[in-house]
Order: C-alpha cells, then structure tokens, then sequence
C-alpha cells in the first residue's frame, strides 16, 4: 500500500465526519469551543496547504488527533493564554501525557458513534436518552419533558432495545469510556 494525498472530495469526507469530535477533544484541553474550532481549522488547513501524505485512513485519523492535541497545548502554552488565563504547570503536565490523549481520543470517538446511534431512534426517544445521558434521572426527565414517569421509562426500554444491536460491537468501549468518566 503506498502513500496518498487525500483528493479534494476525501479532504472534504474526512472533514465532516472528523471535525466535530477534534473539536470536542480539543475542547478537553482548552475548555473554549470556540478556540477549539479554530485549531482544529488550523490544522485541517495545513493537511490541505501542506499535501499532507498519509498510509491509510487510520494514519489520517492518528495525524489529526496528534496534531490537535499538539496545538491545543502550544495555544495553553502560549503567551497570550496565560496572560489571561491562569494554568499550573502541574496541569499541562498532566494533560501532556499519553494517558490523557488516549483516553480523550477515546472519549471522542465513543461519544461520536453513541451520537449516531441514539439520532436514529425516534425523536422523543432519543431526547429521553439524551437527558438521561447527561445525568438526569426518570424523575427529573419527566418533570423537565411534562411527561409520566411510565412512559419515560417505557422509552428507556424501547431505546435499548434499538441501540444494543447498533452499539453491541462496541460495548467493551462504550463500558471503558463509562467507567473512566465516573
């Protein structure tokens, strides 16, 4: 398998289907989407201006994670961030790990497939499962939707019924991603 540039129509490809999740991950280092989007732009940017050679699409992926997450700590190290933001030492060197970046890359691309699979339940469905990922219990989603508790639990029931064969391949990650979010 030999090296390629990515075509304008595989750059594009790559873009819609990677950009919001680089966005959130950068977001993990920075906690400011807007920054985030930037950098991650920036870095799709030189992939395109730079022609940018890569093995296959999981080089791709691995480049534009890396990149991101190195962006992210050069904005954090920057001047002008710590001149209006105070960040310790200790902090970057915590989030500059290997741990971190594997476990946010991780967390990115779980919440991207759990993403996916829960918009293709019907609407009200997915917005009780939405909710209830978000933390909010039966009571509370009740409340805030004005609906009974019975049928909050009724579409719990109906959504996992449709989401585990979507998800079933990635259980194993979903229950990692869980597990170390607690």
């Amino acid at each position: 398998m030999g090296v390629k540039i990515l075509t304008l129509k595989e750059y594009k490809s790559v873009f819609n289907t990677l950009y919001p999740s680089l966005c959130l991950f950068s977001n993990k280092y920075i906690e400011n989407l807007d920054v985030s989007k930037d950098i991650v732009q920036e870095v799709f940017i030189k992939v395109w201006e730079d022609r940018i050679e890569f093995q296959d699409d999981s080089a791709i992926k691995s480049y534009l994670y890396t990149s991101v997450k190195n962006r992210s700590l050069d904005y954090l190290k920057s001047k002008r961030y710590k001149e209006t933001f105070s960040i310790g030492d200790t902090d970057i060197g915590q989030i500059e790990t290997d741990p971190f970046f594997f476990r946010e890359v991780v967390i990115s691309e779980t919440s991207v497939i759990i993403e996916k699979a829960v918009n293709t339940l019907p609407a009200k469905c997915a917005q009780i499962i939405k909710l209830s990922i978000k933390g909010l219990s039966n009571t509370e989603i009740s409340e805030e939707l004005g609906i009974s508790l019975n049928t909050i639990k009724t579409q719990k029931k109906i959504a996992y019924k449709r989401l585990k064969p979507l998800l079933k391949d990635c259980f194993f990650i979903i229950a990692f991603v869980f597990e170390i979010r607690n």
